[in-house]
């Protein structure tokens, strides 16, 4: 079976093991470093106290002439030389001090497989440990110590040798015991130290790994929330670190989702609702139609020719609204052709309002600067749809002021003199298909005007208000910037 490790366990696992080998490498360091020093100061202060020794005996008085007794080794018949004696005699009186002299002149000490057979000495089973390469090492020093390690059936040793004269060499041997309890000590408590050390790091790392996957999980289970369709969700957000920015971006997506998902769900009722107005102006138009084709088979002229003109009359209305529908279609797909161009706004008014029956009625008034940049066709689209409305859903007379005093901007206001926009129907006057009680009785209207007329005007970047001025009847205000916005500029707000 594979196994799987969560999110904690894996960063309490890199923890501890980070914290172990950083440890176990500081250990073994620190552990080498003083083992190093307490053998150089054990090494350092046994070949002092071995020079002090080497000098003592090189000048101590011999007063018995004669053999030294029991305690020297092999000694020859006539006895051994007087060195020898005096170096013995001195060293007896070291006490604690575990020692041995050999004799490289004319052969006085013996080799013994490849060690010497100390003159003298207190070494009791450690009689055998003088190496023939150590002890003639020291003898040709010129003087100086050498040391050496000697492990016996007694404990470990460390032997300093060297030269009291020419050919008489002394070994002094200095237990390393204590040394290498010192030593096993420190290892161990270094060992101990390591693993204390892995313990808490285990506890500080289990700790760390659970604060860090709280608000992780607390993200896991907001995303849940959120894809199960709670699009109010949200993390809280608490300082400026990695864990803040991942929530601050998530309510950032949450808040974004959540508007899309609700504009969908406003065009997606707007697309129904759109079908739905749809069908039922076409179905008008297309009953009447079918009414007055029947028509046509009467005998009665009179009725023929009425049928004509009625037929006419709902044939235009139908290739309006048709022209209406594909115009908003090619807007909502994001097709539309735009092509900006330089535009003086009052000969365009002016034409605009030719096309209107009642143009005579239209007066028009200009301040500042009326040339802007963009599409003249939508531009024209948008003055005279608000002309044609002010006209049929309004009343004469109609004025058109142009305001061109502000650099960034120009707007156009058409007023009439009708009796105003009902309260209820200002906040959905620009709604696709929404049509007054008094709008309703233009039976060629199709509700699509002002909607055309305000997408047009979004896509320069500016936007269309209506009020009801003050001693007459409704006011449109076409704002629009004099040049077309970058992409990602927000160009389009009001500045001081």
């Amino acid at each position: 079976m594979r196994w799987r490790f969560g999110l904690s366990t894996k960063i309490a696992i890199t923890v501890v093991l980070v914290t172990v080998g950083a440890s176990a490498v500081l250990a073994v360091v620190v552990y080498f470093l003083q083992a190093n020093s307490a053998r150089d100061r054990f090494v350092t202060s046994a070949t002092l106290g071995f020079r002090s020794d080497a000098r003592q005996a090189a000048q101590y008085p011999t007063l018995d002439q004669g053999p030294p007794g029991p305690p020297m080794l092999d000694q020859a018949s006539p006895g051994p030389p007087t060195e020898v004696r005096s170096t013995a005699s001195y060293m007896r009186g070291r006490l604690g001090i575990t020692w041995a002299l050999v004799d490289l002149s004319q052969g006085a000490s013996v080799l013994r497989d490849g060690r010497y057979v100390p003159v003298a000495g207190n070494t009791g089973s450690r009689v055998g440990q003088l190496p023939a390469d150590r002890i003639e090492q020291a003898n040709s020093a010129n003087g100086r110590a050498i040391t050496y390690s000697y492990e016996g059936d007694d404990g470990s040793y460390l032997v300093v040798a060297g030269t009291i004269t020419p050919n008489i060499v002394l070994a002094e041997f200095y237990s390393t015991g204590a040394l290498d309890r010192e030593v096993a000590n420190l290892r161990t408590q270094l060992a101990v130290a390591t693993l204390v050390v892995a313990s808490i790091a285990a506890a500080i790392a289990l700790l760390a790994a659970r604060r860090i996957q709280r608000p992780i999980r607390t993200a896991a289970s907001a995303a849940r929330a959120l894809g199960t369709g709670a699009l109010d969700t949200r993390l809280p957000v608490h300082g400026q670190d990695e864990v803040a920015e991942l929530a601050s971006s998530f309510n950032t997506m949450a808040g974004r989702l959540g508007e899309s998902i609700a504009e969908l769900r406003r065009k997606d009722a707007q697309q129904r609702r759109f079908v739905a107005d749809v069908a039922h102006d076409l179905r008008t138009p297309l009953a009447s139609l079918v009414a007055l084709t029947d028509s046509l088979d009467s005998p009665d002229h009179h009725d023929r020719t009425r049928s004509v003109e009625l037929l006419g009359t709902q044939v235009r209305r139908l290739s309006i609204l048709v022209e209406d529908l594909l115009e908003i279609s090619r807007i909502d797909a994001g097709v539309a052709e735009f092509r900006p161009e330089p535009i003086d706004l009052a000969e365009l008014v002016t034409d605009a309002a030719g096309l209107v029956s009642t143009s005579a009625e239209v007066t028009l008034a200009s301040a500042g600067e009326t040339t802007m940049q963009g599409d003249a066709r939508r531009v024209h689209t948008i003055v005279r749809n608000l002309l044609v409305n002010a006209e049929h859903h309004g009343a004469p007379p109609v004025s058109v002021a142009i305001d061109g005093t502000v650099p960034w901007k120009v707007t156009v206001t058409v007023t009439d003199s009708g009796p105003g926009v009902p309260a209820d129907l200002a906040s959905v006057i620009f709604d696709r298909f929404v049509r007054g009680d008094h709008a309703r009785a233009y039976t060629e209207g199709s509700g699509l005007g002002l909607a055309i007329a305000e997408e047009n005007a979004t896509m320069h970047g500016g936007w269309i208000t209506v009020h009801n001025a003050e001693g007459a009847g409704a006011a449109f205000t076409l704002t629009l910037p004099r040049t077309i916005p970058a992409p990602g500029r927000d160009d389009n707000q009001p500045q001081a």
